[in-house]
């Protein structure tokens, strides 16, 4: 029997990175998978390679600022798979900007896309979850949160999200729902090769001076990060709960 027979996971923005790379892992140990994102085609490229490896996967077009659409996608899920066990938060965005540079807009679209995003779905989740008396959620932070410069909005966000974390850890533990969040470091994403190129940095060079100061001198992988996941949606942590664990190459917090 696989680690995850019988679950059911919804993710969000799980058509790149480090949400796609948690829909195969989870996929791959027996979860059936709702691979949700902005993007509908890379969305459903990500749940059409699950399925081709033998998994059960799901692809829905989702704006997660939309309340509306994300009680909708996890209502299909739901009628789909027949249950909710496992929500996944990845979605988000990047809006850098020095503060006097920073535009409303810059502020609003990544406030609304990590915290807002992540509190609508697991809004709509928990009452699933709630009912059947069984549930994990992770939602993404990131070192980010600690302080870094030229992210006032993203820093925010991700900080935001440790608060979530914890206080809806306190909130639905009493009806058996686990509820940590993962913060990675420097993962070799979309997103860390675009803050290169905002920087006018090779993007190589830019690894490499990023592994310089990580312990472990290696940049991070997705599956670095979606093992991590794994372990935290599994009931081989039935007893972590409103943890933030830092995926860094090394200490932080």
């Amino acid at each position: 029997m696989a680690r995850f027979d019988g679950r059911v996971a919804f993710l969000t923005g799980a058509a790149r990175g480090i949400g796609a790379a948690t829909a195969r892992t989870l996929a791959a140990q027996g979860a059936a998978v709702a691979v949700t994102d902005l993007d509908a085609g890379p969305a459903e490229e990500t749940a059409a390679a699950i399925r081709a490896a033998g998994g059960k996967a799901l692809a829905i077009p989702l704006d997660v600022t939309n309340g509306e659409q994300v009680e909708a996608a996890v209502a299909r899920t739901v009628a789909e798979f027949g249950r909710l066990d496992i929500l996944v938060a990845c979605a988000g965005i990047i809006r850098d900007n020095l503060l006097f540079r920073m535009t409303d807009d810059d502020w609003d679209s990544v406030i609304d896309t990590h915290l807002k995003g992540s509190f609508l779905a697991a809004r709509a989740a928990q009452k699933h979850m709630v009912a059947q008396r069984y549930g994990k959620m992770v939602f993404t932070s990131s070192t980010s949160a600690l302080g870094n410069r030229g992210q006032t909005n993203y820093s925010t966000a991700k900080a935001g999200l440790q608060g979530m974390t914890r206080t809806l850890a306190i909130e639905l533990g009493p009806f058996n729902i686990n509820v940590n969040a993962i913060a990675p470091g420097f993962i070799e994403t979309r997103m860390t090769r675009a803050t290169a190129e905002r920087l006018g940095v090779d993007f190589e060079q830019f690894k490499a001076d990023a592994a310089s100061r990580i312990p472990l001198r290696r940049v991070g992988q997705p599956e670095d990060v979606a093992n991590v996941v794994a372990f935290l949606v599994s009931d081989e942590a039935s007893f972590v709960s409103g943890q933030i664990i830092y995926v860094a190459g090394g200490p932080r917090g």
